[in-house]
């Protein structure tokens, strides 16, 4: 197929809610560890990775052989049988969970399955039903994963919230109290106890949050804010999951799991994205006794597939063989300055944030009154594509750009980067100008 005839076709036979971030859509024909490839043989660097989820990078040979001979051996067995990589992913999982707590595990194919199973699994465990989220979160496309997501955009068909209850999430840089970290002292989290008592029952199944908010526009919550929450849900009766979607396997640096970086340890884990690096899976991970509570029967026809558990596993093996953990929090660290140098240029830029290679930055109008700026956002998304870079765009105002790269990402890579953004800032900044002489 030509390029237009895929246009096309893509408009004609997929559903018109599958959307995409240019206003001419962008057609990826190839791809090969940080860059990726249109069907025109134009080379972009990959910034965004499929949504923080190529982590050792495109097409990586050392997994991907692994996949091969994977396929070639056993492809497909379903639940209802035991096979190796299953196990040994499993296995290979509990190694790493924080404090070797968290030991059993249940694959499904996304990370909204993978939230699925944790709450039933909870409700199943605690008898109760209510479960407390965050404002701004983002847990998946089903009717349930979104009635536990705090954005009504993502909340389609007029999804309710029945079960849910949404507290306030540690949004620094805008305070939904109006307050100033660190003078605060975490109001935010300490509101948790006053919204159990007033807006639930007080009998909690869990809490569920992201430690850094994907969709949301990687909102960074400050270091104490998950340890107090942690104490007011466990006084509750509820279980803690940690929503690792996009920030699981080294991303935030230094840390298997994002959650590591506040120093609490959840009841369940639930990840997808980078453990696959573009091979479909969901993991839910969970004490025991949590997982021993979910009584029945229960299949997923392709959850932990042969396959899946191979890929996932190799990633697993490659991240901890290079040492990647580690990669991203000096290599994040380098870009987090050239970010920094970034805003300390352009007054576009209100705030940078984010932990290791899962970075943001928040544009705005002004400063000062801090108001979104959505279209300078999406005209900045083009520039970058002029610039042959692909970056990510997220927040609740979709103002926020989100930056992911692989963890094997280089300085280079990275200082390549900031040219390229730089160029696409100063090129909005510029039609901004021109548009207010006119």
């Amino acid at each position: 197929m030509t390029e237009q005839e895929i246009i096309l076709a893509n408009q004609q036979y997929l559903f018109p809610s599958v959307f995409h971030y240019y206003k001419e859509p962008l057609v990826i024909a190839r791809a090969k560890d940080q860059f990726v490839w249109d069907a025109r043989g134009n080379q972009y660097l990959d910034f965004f990775g499929g949504i923080v989820t190529i982590s050792v990078g495109h097409c990586n040979e050392i997994v991907n052989r692994k996949i091969a001979a994977q396929i070639d051996t056993l492809q497909h067995v379903s639940t209802v049988f035991v096979n190796e990589p299953q196990a040994a992913l499993a296995q290979r999982i509990a190694s790493l969970t924080p404090g070797g707590k968290l030991t059993k595990s249940f694959f499904t194919n996304s990370g909204t399955e993978a939230n699925e199973t944790a709450i039933l699994a909870a409700r199943c465990y605690t008898g109760s039903f209510e479960v407390v989220a965050l404002r701004h979160s983002y847990h998946g496309r089903t009717a349930l994963a979104m009635a536990s997501s705090g954005q009504s955009s993502w909340r389609l068909g007029g999804a309710p919230a029945a079960g849910f209850t949404h507290a306030l999430n540690a949004y620094c840089y805008r305070c939904p109290l109006g307050a100033t970290y660190p003078s605060c002292g975490v109001r935010c989290a300490r509101d948790m106890e006053e919204m159990i008592r007033t807006s639930t029952s007080g009998r909690l199944v869990a809490f569920i949050a992201e430690p850094i908010q994907g969709v949301g526009g990687f909102i960074t919550p400050p270091r104490e804010y998950f340890e107090i929450v942690h104490g007011i849900v466990k006084k509750h009766g509820g279980l803690f999951i940690s929503d690792e979607v996009q920030t699981a396997w080294g991303r935030t640096g230094g840390k298997w799991f994002g959650i590591e970086q506040y120093g609490v340890t959840p009841d369940i884990i639930t990840s997808a994205k980078g453990l696959g690096n573009g091979t479909p899976i969901g993991l839910t991970v969970a004490r025991p006794e949590v997982a021993d509570g979910l009584k029945g029967a229960t299949i997923s026809t392709f959850g932990g597939s042969p396959v899946a558990a191979t890929a996932a596993k190799a990633v697993i093996d490659f991240i901890n063989d290079n040492h990647l953990p580690i990669n991203a929090a000096e290599a994040g660290a380098h870009l987090r300055s050239r970010l920094e140098e970034l805003k300390a240029k352009h007054p576009l830029i209100g705030d940078v944030r984010g932990m290791g290679l899962m970075q943001a930055l928040e544009l705005v109008e002004n400063r000062e009154s801090r108001e979104p700026a959505p279209e300078a956002t999406a005209a900045l998304m083009e520039a970058a594509r002029e610039n042959r870079l692909l970056i990510g765009k997220g927040g609740l105002y979709g103002n926020v750009i989100r930056i992911s790269p692989p963890l094997n990402i280089s300085r280079s890579d990275i200082d390549d980067f900031a040219l390229r953004l730089e160029a696409s800032l100063a090129r909005v900044e510029q039609e901004r100008s021109a548009g207010v002489a006119r």
